[in-house]
Order: C-alpha cells, then sequence, then structure tokens
C-alpha cells in the first residue's frame, strides 16, 4: 500500500509542475495592456548590469535590430515593434504557432541612475540586445 501512496504522491506533483509551467508559459507571453486601439505582446528580458552599463537582452526570434525600437521615457526603457512571418511563408500550411506574431511592446524598468540615449542595438541568437551607458556626474 505505501508503494501505492508514494506513486499517487509522484504523480500528483508531476502534475502540479506541469500546470504551473503551463500557467508561467501564458504569463511570459501574455498581452500587454497598451490601449484598446493596438493590443500587443511583451517579449520576456534579462536586465544584467555591469560598472559602466546596463544591458536589456529582449527574446525577440526574427525580429531585425533595426525594425525595433528602443528608447528611454521617463527612467524605463519602451522596446516596441512587429514580429511578422516572412513573407515565403505567409502561404504555409501552419501546423504549430508558439511564438507570439504581431506587434510587441514592453516597458522595462530600468536601475536607478542616468543614462545616455540607447547608444546600441543589435540581434543575436534570437535576442534583441540594448546597451545603455551609464552617465558619471
Amino acid at each position: 500500500m505505501e508503494r501505492r501512496r508514494q506513486r499517487d504522491w509522484m504523480w500528483s506533483e508531476a502534475l502540479s509542475l506541469l500546470a504551473q509551467a503551463d500557467r508561467l508559459h501564458r504569463q511570459v507571453f501574455r498581452p500587454a495592456s497598451s490601449g484598446p486601439a493596438s493590443p500587443a505582446w511583451e517579449p520576456p528580458v534579462d536586465i544584467l548590469e555591469t560598472a559602466d552599463a546596463v544591458l536589456v537582452i529582449a527574446a525577440l526570434p526574427g525580429v531585425d535590430a533595426d525594425c525595433a525600437q528602443a528608447v528611454i521615457e521617463d527612467g524605463a526603457l519602451l522596446l516596441a515593434g512587429e514580429r511578422v512571418l516572412p513573407p515565403e511563408l505567409r502561404t504555409a500550411t501552419i501546423h504549430r504557432m508558439e511564438l507570439p506574431q504581431g506587434r510587441f511592446e514592453r516597458r522595462i524598468p530600468l536601475p536607478v541612475g542616468r543614462y545616455d540615449s540607447v547608444v546600441r542595438r543589435f540581434a543575436g541568437h534570437g535576442c534583441l540586445i540594448v546597451r545603455l551607458t551609464k552617465v558619471t556626474s
């Protein structure tokens, strides 16, 4: 009987972890509340700080860095743009589509400090990387 109880407990834990993973996935790719006119999704980001800069890395596979807007507004970095299917894939049969498409927008509060305008942004490994140089007084 003890073995059955242990197996049931393991199954219950596995189901709980799967449900949690599903909730997190839905939370990461939730629509942004950017107003009624233009629905958008929010890409997940990492924020790293060094002695002289802040790096913001946004997961934006298939987005050209030159087509993404990155500006500093009121102590936050605003990333915006659009992710669209390449023209050659627009007539393809879609069997599964998990990566969000369409307009994206993310307002990211920055660590306290002063920064130059967006100095450098580039794409790498499916991510948009924005480097903000700290201004020393």
